[in-house]
């Protein structure tokens, strides 16, 4: 027989309730159906979890050990049966690095007026799909474009690239810097979530890099003068930074801001987030 969660709630039910008696009355069955369902258990374990005495029930060191992963499994199922059934009232938006920059407050705060019975839960993950992949998410903010053999999405508006530099740089006086001035420099880039690549200069022309992979790291990075990044407006709004400046690169294509979910099941919501977004980048 294989074990049931069942099994495992009247596990748990008999040793915080303290008696099989108190325990049928917490669950709504019988007392007789407990102790079957407990005998149950212990068939299929081959070991004796409880000690029974007139007075007093008490777990074993197999029944200790038993119950502890009961537990733990209980509270993951109840949290899955949570997540299945609020996917019409909760929408979980991903993101790696910064969410919607100044959008960000603005989104949230509108949400709520056109759409009460949704809550929104912002989620930073640290993955080139904001969480998709690994499920964190119902939808997430990208600033590449996803796999589209597993994702589907929109692009809901752009953004400028900027340079990010430490505060007393020689840059820092300029009021925006090229992409030939940076290929002088060593370029600071993060190979799984970042937006900035080496493909946006020419081959031989191309500066030398160091990798991180997160947006403290980079700031602190960045802050110590050794080297510049290259990121999105998003980042310079979200993630302003004592020690770090942001300057415009004037000569580098912007940077698309998609929606994305998985390929063939979007969120109920998903369309409100797009029209809201889109909304809001159009604003400017």
């Amino acid at each position: 027989m294989d074990v049931e969660l069942r099994h495992l709630r009247v596990l748990v039910a008999i040793v915080d309730a303290g008696t099989f008696t108190d325990a049928a009355i917490e669950l709504g069955v019988s007392q007789a159906a407990v102790s079957r369902t407990l005998a149950a258990l212990e068939r299929a374990l081959g070991v004796r979890l409880l000690r029974r005495t007139s007075r007093q029930v008490a777990p074993t060191a197999t029944g200790l050990r038993v119950l502890a992963r009961a537990r733990r499994l209980l509270a993951e199922a109840d949290d899955l049966v949570q997540d299945a059934t609020s996917g019409h009232t909760r929408l979980r938006i991903g993101y790696a690095w910064a969410a919607m920059g100044r959008r960000t407050v603005a989104f949230q705060r509108r949400w709520p007026d056109l759409w009460p019975h949704i809550e929104v839960q912002l989620v930073r993950t640290n993955s080139a799909t904001g969480g998709l992949a690994e499920g964190v998410c119902d939808i997430a903010v990208v600033r590449t474009a996803p796999d589209p053999r597993r994702f589907d999405g929109v692009i809901v508006g752009s953004e400028r690239r900027y340079c990010a530099m430490a505060s007393d740089d020689p840059w820092a006086r300029r009021r925006s810097v090229r992409l030939a001035d940076i290929s002088e420099r060593t370029l600071l880039i993060d190979p799984r979530t970042g937006t900035t690549t080496l493909d946006l200069w020419p081959p031989g022309a191309r500066p030398p890099t160091e990798q991180t992979t997160d947006i403290d790291d980079w700031l602190t990075a960045v802050a110590s003068g050794r080297c510049v990044g290259v990121t999105a407006r998003s980042t310079v709004e979200q993630y302003p930074r004592p020690g770090v400046v942001y300057r415009p690169v004037r000569d580098a294509a912007p940077i698309a801001v998609r929606l994305a979910w998985w390929r063939g099941d979007p969120h109920p919501a998903a369309r409100h987030a797009v029209e809201l977004l889109t909304e809001l980048y159009h604003e400017g």
